[in-house]
């Protein structure tokens, strides 16, 4: 099995922005929290141009998201209303814009909204893609919706994820077949009884729309406690050479998008991708993403261990005040991203052979089977450690050929079965990621069982891993 490093962060951090973006940088400032978003003025010239005649004009001031579908499709749209003094209004609307469908409605994205059979009908309504709706959306029969956006980093990804999760209710029967409420069939609300009017502090809402401009000028700053091991792995305060780790913060870049092969050199990682050069503990760290609020970078072997190591990034020959994260031999993290977190129980993103998930089919967006007893399945990990032969690279170099993990991992089903670990190494033709081919043990039961991962006989720190077997 060989998958792309963009597929594993896909699902661990910036979702459909780690792919090469360029166009004016906005923020949508909510009562959530900020999202930056990145406009696709290239693909989609004549929706961009639209979407900024509404925000210039100051009419997504003050207005709220009143539909969220977290079923079939995963949508949260907003632009079509606002709150006044005298309650929710709708915002006048321009001319329709031309369809110019081109990007794919994936997780992460903005589209505009059409009137159904209409391609040629969007207006002031868009919406966040919060899973990937490629299937429905993109087709001609349900549109297509045309792509104009896409948001820019993990931290506004989260603040989307969250306003996805806040319950709708229907309140259509609050106004007259003809009202503003006539719409507000599935609206997400907060401290909200069913039956209660409406009011502010019940809504999602969208504060204000602001252009940055896409380019850093400022200092780069890294915010608070804001170093991370992946948040898809972890998420620890601690990590290990070889891993991945996520800054945020602000001014941090110009640009958004994640290495590429071309970045590479003979077989090397770049440590420094569009201006951006990291060190950690004063050595230099591999770049593998960037945007204005968000950098990735692998810890380098070679650094300080056993203490907390500096943190400084670099963006256009302006240095950030150094942050810190604790560097240790190990601290390994499995693929669990926080989109496989359902209803409180965290699955890990492992995979069968032909490349499917092994999912029970409640992770929203994703589709796949549970494992079956002696069939063996593919955990991917961050941290575990330097390889044998020890004079392979495990840091910043793309993995060539089979390697087995100095210190051994052990995988625990249902708290006593031992998988077979049938392969421990790095995962060939990837950077920095530990590859774990495991034969799930016979015994288990049915269900969702409890996956327990030790290295040299002690548990990692993540807990409460689950996943779903079949017989």
């Amino acid at each position: 099995m060989k998958l792309c490093l963009c597929t594993l962060f896909t699902l661990a951090a910036v979702g459909a922005s780690a792919q090469n973006v360029t166009g004016p940088l906005i923020t949508i400032k909510t009562n959530f929290g900020d999202i930056n978003v990145q406009l696709l003025p290239n693909d989609a010239p004549l929706n961009v141009a639209n979407f900024l005649s509404y925000v210039n004009s100051g009419a997504y001031n003050n207005s709220f998201f009143h539909r969220s579908v977290q079923s079939g499709i995963y949508i949260v749209q907003g632009g079509g209303y606002a709150w006044t003094s005298s309650g929710p209004v709708a915002i006048n609307q321009n001319g329709a814009v031309q369809n110019e469908f081109k990007d794919s409605n994936v997780r992460g994205t903005l589209a505009m909204a059409l009137l159904s059979g209409q391609p040629n009908s969007a207006t002031n309504e868009f919406f966040f893609n919060n899973q990937d709706n490629s299937a429905q959306l993109d087709s001609t029969s349900n549109g297509p919706f045309t792509v104009f956006a896409k948001v820019a980093d993990q931290a506004s990804l989260n603040v989307m994820d969250q306003i996805a999760a806040v319950p709708t209710y229907n309140l259509t029967g609050l106004g007259s077949s003809t009202s503003v409420y006539s719409a507000f069939g599935q609206i997400p609300l907060q401290s909200y009884t069913s039956g209660s009017p409406l009011v502010l502090g019940n809504l999602v809402i969208i504060t204000a729309i602001v252009q940055n401009g896409g380019t850093a000028t400022a200092t780069p700053t890294i915010a608070s406690h804001g170093v991370i091991m992946a948040s898809a792995f972890g998420g620890f305060r601690t990590a290990a050479p070889g891993a991945f780790i996520e800054i945020y913060g602000s001014n941090l870049a110009g640009t958004t998008r994640a290495w590429t092969g071309s970045d590479f050199v003979n077989g090397m990682a770049p440590t420094m991708l569009d201006n951006v050069s990291v060190a950690i503990g004063g050595v230099p760290a591999y770049v593998s993403y960037v945007s204005p609020t968000q950098v990735n970078v692998e810890i380098p072997d070679g650094v300080p261990l056993g203490g907390a190591d500096a943190v400084v990034l670099t963006y256009n020959a302006q240095q950030s005040v150094a942050s810190q994260i604790l560097v240790t031999n190990l601290q390994g993290g499995i693929l669990a991203p926080a989109s496989f977190n359902v209803n409180g129980k965290q699955y890990v993103a492992a995979y069968h052979a032909d490349n499917s998930f092994v999912t029970n089919g409640t992770v929203p967006g994703v589709q796949g089977t549970p494992a079956k007893v002696g069939e063996t399945i593919v955990f991917y990990g961050l941290g575990f450690g330097p390889v044998n032969p020890s004079t392979v690279a495990y840091t910043g170099q793309i993995a060539q050929g089979q390697t087995s993990l100095q210190n051994p991992v052990t995988f625990l089903f249902n708290g006593a079965f031992e998988g077979k670990v049938v392969y421990q190494g790095l995962s060939p033709g990837l950077t920095g990621v530990d590859q774990f081919d495991v034969t799930v043990p016979a015994g288990l039961p049915a269900g969702d069982v409890s996956l327990t991962v030790m290295q040299n006989g002690q548990p990692i720190a993540q807990t409460a891993l689950y996943i779903p077997v079949a017989q």
